[in-house]
Parts: C-alpha cells; structure tokens; sequence
C-alpha cells in the first residue's frame, strides 16, 4: 500500500524560511508560501542533484501537482547580507567600485525578506513511482535540507507521511491541524485555514478559474535560473483540530506585602523598635509620616515575614533604594540597604529625588512667564 501512495506531505517549520519571488538584485523578497521551486530545489538537494544537472530531473518532478496550507503564515522579517566572492559593485561609468581605504572590491550587501515562525504543509502528487523516490530521498537525504535559504534550517522533521487521495484539497484536508496554542480566552481556533492549490486543466479545452494567480515558479533549469508559469488557485479548507502542542502554563505565584495583615504589622513594629526609630542608612528619626521599612526579601511576603525580612528606612531612602530596584528589574531578592556595595548608588539616586522635587517645589512657585 505505501509503494502505491500518490500524495506525499512535508511539513515546512522553521525559525525562518524564505522562498524568494522575481525580485533581483540587492533587495530580495520572500512569497508568502513555500514556490515550486523551491520545494523541487530542496528535493533535489536531497537526492543529491547539482544545481548544472537539475533540468533532467526536473522534468519529472515537475508533473508533480502541489498544494500548500498555510497553517502559521508567521511575520515578515527583514535581514542584511553580504555578498563577496569578488563580485563586487558596477560603476555607472562601468567596471567596478573599489574602497578607498582598503582598495578592495567594495563588498555587495543586499537586503533580505523572510517569514519568520511560520509553519506550512505540502502535498505532492503524482505517479507514484516518483512520489516513492521523493520520499526515499527526503527520509535519507545525501544533503541537508533547508527552508528556502541555506541559513533556513527546519525545526521539524519534513517528512509528514503520504497516502492516495483523489485530489490536493482531499489530501491537505486529510492532516490535522495541530496549533502551536489555544487562543487567549480559552476557545479552540476554527479549524478552517487557506490553502494554495495548483490548478490543474481536467482538459484541453478547460478554462482557469478567473480568479487564479500566476506563479513564476516552476523551475526548468537551475543554473541557468529558468521558470515558467502555473496557475495557483486560493481557498480555504475545512480540517480537524487536534490538541494544541503547547498549553498555557501560569507564572507562579508571586508572594506580595500584606500592609494591612496583623502579623506584617507586629514584624514592622519589631523593626523600628530594633533599629531605634533610626533611617538603617541616612540615620534621620523615624516619624510616623517619615518611617517605613524595606523588604530585602519577598520570599516570605504577606504575613510570613520575619523581622530580618525588613530595614527600617525614611521615606526618601525607601523611595532612592525600590527606583534602583525597578531600574535593575529585581526579583523576590532585593537590596539591603546597610551593605556597603549599594552605598553610592543610594546617595545617587537621593540627590537626584531631591534636586527633581526642588525643581518641581520652584516651577509651582513661578509665573507661566518666569517658566518659560
């Protein structure tokens, strides 16, 4: 029965995958779905074919009809090469440019398009003798495959199984869809998704959907690059859902401070009592409007501290030491203020509050004439 397949299907995934359109020169785009050319390339590379031998085989591979779904079209992504081998830049007057400092051949650097995250499935079909060497070659390829560009490896294996279908929506309707996620608010995404599909005349005198698109991607040469025409025809497909490939795992929880919780309260009190109603840094009195403490640690937060949890500060310390805090992106473990290392950066960040709420006390005080 798998000798006799006439479909086979590769899964295209990747980081990155590009596979490039007409576009020359030193801006190269990418289609927005694997070309015919370039799924014939990496089957190609896969049996081992040079690119100046290719136009023998490809004269078979060519009969073979595909269809693409597109099942994460992913996010165009722009990127910069460079280009040497001695190529090099043509003058206007003719020849080429050479750097003024290295007197060199001044190096090509070309801008490339790619789709990144994307993730693709293709149907191949054809004679079956032809989709069984395919499938021999891409299960042990004599090159590495890539998606498009060399730099463009997959991330998962190509190889997605094969059957006998009737036609390509029947065979890209056959795989599930399997999405990477379930949607934000819980709902399973339909399982509906667009497809590209070779149109193929059922006879002589048949007329192409008006709605059809030209694609200049079947490649007759590789070296020289030689492309004809197809005709490729957009819809959308209904497919089963499978279970996503990745569930939503919630952050732990975070511990926080309970201000208002009694045990939290007592610690805090503890505290000012241990540390005499003294800033632990600047050494100012603690008042009720001045005095709070500082959580050096989270990680018995909200009700659980214990009294070495905390420091007692003023409240311009405690506004110097939790802006470092934020700035640096701290976690459960923070600063304790009566280390040396945090020193300077505490009297930094003090001046720098004092000098802003100067400035703000002096702006209050001014006329809208005196401001400007």
């Amino acid at each position: 029965m798998a000798g006799t397949a006439n479909t086979l299907f590769l899964r295209l995934e990747g980081p990155l995958q590009a596979w490039g359109d007409t576009s020359k020169f030193v801006i190269r785009r990418t289609m927005e779905a694997p070309t015919k050319s370039g799924i014939l390339g990496l089957i190609c590379a896969a049996m081992g074919v040079r690119r100046l031998d290719a136009r023998q085989h490809l004269k078979d591979l060519n009969k073979l009809a595909m269809g693409v779904r597109i099942d994460r079209p992913g996010a165009r992504w722009w990127d910069y090469h460079t280009v040497g081998a001695g190529y090099g830049l043509l003058k206007a007057e003719g020849g080429i440019k050479i750097t003024g400092t290295t007197k060199t051949i001044e190096t090509l650097v070309s801008r490339r398009e790619y789709l990144c995250d994307a993730s693709f499935l293709v149907a191949l079909r054809g004679q079956s003798e032809t989709i069984q060497h395919v499938k021999t070659a891409l299960e042990d390829p004599k090159w590495p495959p890539f998606l498009g560009r060399k730099s463009c490896v997959p991330s998962v294996p190509i190889m997605a199984g094969q059957g006998n279908f009737p036609g390509l929506k029947e065979a890209l309707q056959y795989i599930p869809w399997q999405p990477r996620l379930v949607e934000v608010d819980g709902v399973s995404p339909p399982g509906e998704l667009p497809c590209l599909i070779e149109w193929q005349a059922p006879s002589d005198d048949a007329i192409a959907p008006s709605d059809a698109e030209v694609w200049y991607d079947v490649p007759i040469s590789f070296d020289p690059s030689v492309h004809w025409p197809r005709l490729i025809v957009r819809t959308s497909l209904k497919v089963h859902v499978d279970s996503p490939t990745q569930q939503h795992t919630p952050p732990a929880p975070r511990p926080q401070a309970a201000y208002e919780d009694s045990v939290y309260k007592q610690r805090q009190a503890e505290r000012w009592q241990h540390d005499q109603h003294l800033c632990v840094f600047c050494k100012a009195p603690l008042t009720p409007h001045t005095r709070t403490v500082q959580h050096i640690t989270y990680r018995r937060a909200g009700g659980g501290e214990t009294m070495d949890d905390l420091r007692s500060l003023c409240r311009l310390c405690h506004d110097a030491v939790t802006m470092i805090e934020y700035g640096l992106g701290m976690g459960l473990d923070r600063i304790n203020p009566e280390e040396p290392r945090w020193r300077d950066e505490i009297i930094k960040k003090r001046k720098e509050i004092i000098d802003f709420r100067s400035l703000e006390t002096r702006r209050r005080r001014l006329s809208p004439e005196e401001v400007e």
